[in-house]
């Protein structure tokens, strides 16, 4: 597409090229109804003229734009050009870099500066979880990062209703990219929260690495290897990275769903336990593995009509993470000693067995002299 302003439904106008995907392009625009910048994503033509994908992408941008939370790029609208026959999505403009572009700058990163950008990740695609999507492609590059270190992720328009999803689906189309998506997804399975934690595990092995745990040219290769290569523990790469959370990576690149974190939430958790007082490295020594996640349990989706997302409403507000179980509440009594023996009890127990003793023989007496 031509990089000279155009008027998108008469209302967008399109500025300067932001970014250029596979799928979209995506424009810094000006909203002239609101006299706002907003970020507009223009799907290439090859994609706008099949009727199909068209309803399926107006489909996931509502699911989209239900979602509200400070970590997700906010979608304001969405719509089909009639003038250049364009679907296009309008979203909040964030001004920032994507993770990517950071990575690519700076080779990798210290644990104190991946955590917070992680925790807020997790935060985001967990509140996602929570309404019923699956972000479906979990990457650095739709993730922007502020310059006051405030993360957002974006791209929820291609993300799919988890409600419209049967568990046992295969596709011959795969959402994602080869270098990110789970195992599940290589194999064309229905991708489910657990298929997003993996790529949060991909991403948090190249922040503190420099490097993905897969590489290739060869796209289908790189399918086999995410399907069935066990990858190198990122400690080999930086050995400075802690044994627990070089442990808790490679839980979160497991080939099987059941063995990660069900969901972002859980493991936005367990990252904000890490370098705490009393957290999972303060209190556990080095070689202790990282605690499995508990088992997955099964998706109770709504009802299924043709296959089609089913409408939702705004999930409730993110709780807060805890960084560990809640504390047993005193009841502000004296603790009791269980050997401390109460002798005045003891003393009226007795006293009171004893009189009931006594007054059997004079019962007995009282029966035989009435019976004489």
């Amino acid at each position: 597409m031509t990089t000279e302003p155009k008027l998108l439904n008469q209302r967008y106008r399109l500025e300067r090229t932001l970014a250029t995907g596979g799928m979209a392009v995506v424009y810094l625009a000006h909203d002239l109804t609101l006299d706002r910048a907003v970020a507009v994503k223009v799907l290439r033509s090859d994609f706008t003229g099949d009727e199909a994908f068209r309803v399926r992408f107006h489909e996931e941008a509502k699911a989209a734009a239900n979602l509200t939370h400070p970590n997700i790029v906010t979608v304001h609208d969405f719509g089909l050009d009639e003038g250049t026959n364009s679907l296009f999505i309008v979203m909040e403009y964030v001004p920032g870099t994507d993770l990517k572009t950071l990575i690519e700058k700076k080779g990798r990163f210290s644990l104190e500066e991946t955590r917070p950008l992680m925790i807020q990740a997790c935060a985001a695609i967990g509140y996602a979880h929570r309404a019923g999507l699956v972000h479906c492609d979990v990457k650095p590059h739709n993730m922007i990062v502020m310059p006051d270190q405030r993360l957002k992720v974006t791209d929820f328009g291609i993300a799919r209703a988890l409600a419209s999803i049967p568990q046992d689906e295969k596709s011959e189309v795969v959402w994602g990219s080869p270098q990110y998506f789970s195992p599940e997804q290589a194999g064309g399975g229905a991708p489910s929260p657990a298929s997003d934690v993996y790529s949060l595990g991909v991403i948090l092995y190249e922040m503190l690495t420099g490097r993905l745990p897969f590489t290739s040219l060869d796209a289908r290769q790189l399918v086999q290897m995410q399907r069935y290569m066990t990858p190198r523990p990122p400690r080999q790469y930086n050995p400075t990275i802690p044994a627990d959370i070089d442990q808790l990576i490679l839980k979160l690149l497991s080939k099987e769903p059941v063995a990660r974190y069900r969901t972002a939430d859980q493991l936005g958790r367990v990252l904000m336990t890490f370098n705490r007082p009393g957290g999972a490295a303060a209190s556990r020594p080095a070689s202790q593995p990282v605690a499995p996640p508990p088992a997955a349990i099964p998706q109770s989706a709504a009802p299924v009509v043709a296959n089609r997302p089913v409408p939702i409403s705004p999930p409730p507000a993110a709780p807060a993470y805890s960084p560990g179980a809640w504390p047993l509440q005193s009841t502000g009594l004296p603790e009791e000693n269980p050997l401390d023996i109460d002798w005045v009890t003891w003393g009226l127990g007795l006293l009171a067995l004893l009189a009931a003793g006594g007054l059997i023989p004079f019962w007995v007496w009282v029966y035989f002299t009435i019976n004489r």
